[in-house]
C-alpha cells in the first residue's frame, strides 16, 4: 500500500519543473521563427527611432559648429564650440532673449485661455440642452475644415481696424495675437473636450445638484478634476501650435522687440548675404526646451487620459 501511494505523493514535487521546461523550450526557439514572430518589430522600432532622432542630432551638431553653414556641419560633431550660443544673446538688433520671453508669454497665455474657454464651451454642449446645440456642434466641426490661413487677409484688416479704436489689442500687439490664437483654436479644442466630457457620468452632476451645487461649482470643483488628462493634452497641443506658428505672428507683429521665436529666428537665414545657420540651429535647440519639458511634465496625464478615454 505504501509502495502504491509513493508515486502520488511525489507528483506535486514535479509540478514546479514545468515552467522551467517551458522557459527552456522558449529559449531554444529557432531564430527564423523568433524573427518572423517578434524579431522584425525590433528592427522596425530601431529604424523609426533613427529616422526621428537623426534631424534632432543633426541640428544640435550644427549648433555646435561655428562655421555658419549647414554644409560644414555634414560631419556630426566634427567641430565643437559654444560660440553660436554666446553670439545668440549678443546681437542688439536681434534680441533673442526678448523673443524667448515673448514666446513664453504668448504661448502660455494662449494655452491657458484655450483650455479654459474650450472647457467651458465643452461643458455647456455636454451637460446643457438648449436651442441650437446640435447646429452649433456641426458648425464647429465644419469651420475647422477650413485652414486659418484662408482668413489671413480678413484677420489683418480686422486687427488694423480694431487698432485704430483700441491700440492695445490691435495690429502689432501681443494681446491681439493671443486673441487671434484663441479664436482659431476654440473650435477644435471644444470638440475634442466635448467627447471626453461625455464619458463623465451625469449621475455625478445630479448628485451634486441634490446637495445644492450650481453649474459653476459642479464645473470647477467636480468636473475639471475628472477631466484633467484632456486638459493637459489640450494645453500641450495649444502650446506647441503657438510656439511653431509663423505666418500669423509675422503679419501681426512688426516690432522686433515684440516678435516671437519663430519669427525672430527667421531673420538669421532670410537674407542671402548674412545667413548663419549655426546661430539659427542654436536658437532652435533652445526653443525646443519648452515643449520637451512640458511634455515630460504632462506625460503622466497624457497617458492616463488616453487610457481613461478608451475604458470609460
Amino acid at each position: 500500500m505504501a509502495v502504491a501511494l509513493e508515486p502520488q505523493t511525489r507528483r506535486p514535487n514535479r509540478a514546479p519543473s514545468t515552467p522551467r521546461a517551458a522557459k527552456s523550450a522558449t529559449a531554444r526557439r529557432p531564430f527564423r521563427r523568433w524573427f518572423s514572430q517578434t524579431g522584425w518589430r525590433h528592427l522596425v522600432g530601431v529604424a523609426v527611432v533613427i529616422f526621428a532622432a537623426f534631424p534632432l542630432v543633426y541640428v544640435f551638431s550644427a549648433s555646435l559648429n561655428p562655421g555658419g553653414t549647414l554644409i560644414t556641419a555634414n560631419t556630426l560633431f566634427g567641430n565643437l564650440s559654444l560660440s553660436s550660443y554666446v553670439d545668440l544673446f549678443n546681437r542688439p538688433q536681434q534680441p533673442f532673449a526678448a523673443w524667448y520671453v515673448n514666446t513664453l508669454f504668448i504661448g502660455f497665455s494662449a494655452s491657458a485661455g484655450s483650455v479654459l474657454l474650450g472647457a467651458l464651451a465643452a461643458y455647456a454642449f455636454s451637460r446643457m440642452r438648449f436651442t441650437g446645440r446640435r447646429f452649433g456642434l456641426i458648425t464647429i466641426l465644419l469651420v475647422q475644415m477650413f485652414p486659418q490661413l484662408l482668413a489671413m487677409v480678413a484677420i489683418f484688416l480686422l486687427m488694423l481696424s480694431i487698432g485704430e479704436i483700441f491700440p492695445a489689442i490691435g495690429l502689432n500687439s501681443q494681446i491681439g495675437l493671443i486673441l487671434v490664437y484663441l479664436g482659431g483654436a476654440l473650435g477644435v479644442n471644444t470638440y475634442l473636450m466635448y467627447g471626453f466630457f461625455n464619458t463623465i457620468p451625469t449621475s455625478i452632476d445630479e448628485a451634486a445638484r441634490i446637495d445644492g451645487a450650481g453649474h459653476a461649482r459642479i464645473f470647477f470643483t467636480i468636473i475639471l478634476p475628472l477631466v484633467s488628462p484632456i486638459l493637459a493634452v489640450v494645453a500641450l497641443l495649444s502650446l506647441v501650435a503657438t510656439l511653431s506658428e509663423f505666418v500669423i505672428a509675422s503679419v501681426l507683429l512688426r516690432d522686433p522687440e515684440r516678435q516671437t521665436l519663430a519669427v525672430g529666428l527667421y531673420q538669421f537665414i532670410s537674407q542671402e548675404t548674412s545667413q548663419n545657420w549655426s546661430i539659427f540651429a542654436a536658437g532652435a535647440v533652445l526653443a525646443a526646451i519648452i515643449p520637451v519639458a512640458l511634455f515630460l511634465a504632462l506625460q503622466r496625464y497624457i497617458v492616463s487620459g488616453l487610457v481613461a478615454g478608451s475604458v470609460k
